[in-house]
């Protein structure tokens, strides 16, 4: 488990132990039906603790689950945002972006729920990295993940909770709107520049140079304020469909 820094597969047993797949296996569940190891999904072992009554232990850091099981990754979503200081409300799934294609992008292990994203190699950028004893763990720095709430709306809690975010950015020692548009332009989303510059132009109409970067950018298609949302009203210096209590 020393060597495996407390999260251990079936491969990693065989190697570690130097016998086939198949003992390996065999050895993991033993131990597992013992009560020295719980297994969180299909061939993933966790250490039990001495002290623990019950071998189904909830997962120490469920960060370091994610780095060993889905690398490459990164902590992202309404995860990052509570990590950032972004919001004050908890969310209890564990929001992760990974360039693995998992079957199951819901998993949850031993009671924690999991939300995984799939995401291009080239989309890995604007992350740091936070360490979790001596496992070193991605997550999104505070401009990337207002972007990715930007791209995908759901994945900050809906587009109020992520206009709610962007406010407590902009007020924040985080706030860098040239690294944002920069972001964005990495990203090439041209749904993220009609989002930011309506947000930006309804939060801080002042902001007017990087209001104007974003209808630099616009594309010509029309995108909604939040896919999850009914839009029946369209702004049309941001070709955005936005929901009709939506003051503006």
């Amino acid at each position: 488990m020393r060597e495996a820094e407390n999260v251990i597969s079936v491969e990693q047993a065989s190697e570690i132990l130097g016998v086939s797949r198949h003992l390996a296996g065999k050895q993991l569940a033993r131990w597992c039906s013992k009560g020295w190891l719980s297994r969180i999904k299909r061939g993933v072992y966790i250490p039990v603790p001495l002290e623990s009554k019950v071998t189904d232990v909830s997962l120490e850091d469920p960060w370091i689950i994610a780095e060993k099981l889905y690398r490459p990754c990164y902590v992202g979503g309404w995860s990052a945002g509570e990590y950032w200081g972004l919001t004050e409300q908890i969310f209890r799934t564990l929001l992760i972006k990974t360039t693995q294609k998992p079957r199951n992008l819901h998993p949850v292990m031993n009671g924690t729920p999991f939300m995984l994203i799939t995401t291009s190699p080239n989309a890995m950028f604007g992350l740091k990295p936070v360490w979790r004893g001596q496992i070193k763990v991605m997550v999104s720095d505070p401009t990337r993940t207002i972007i990715d709430f930007l791209v995908d709306p759901k994945i900050g809690g809906g587009i109020r909770t992520t206009t709610d975010m962007l406010k407590e950015y902009l007020q924040s020692e985080h706030k860098n709107l040239s690294l944002m548009i920069e972001y964005a332009t990495q990203l090439a989303n041209g749904a993220v520049f009609k989002r930011l510059g309506f947000l930006l132009e309804m939060c801080v109409p002042e902001e007017t140079a990087t209001i104007e970067a974003c209808s630099k950018h616009l594309t010509k298609g029309k995108s909604k304020l939040d896919p999850q949302l009914s839009a029946d009203k369209l702004i049309t210096k941001w070709r955005l469909w936005i929901p009709a209590n939506w003051k503006y």
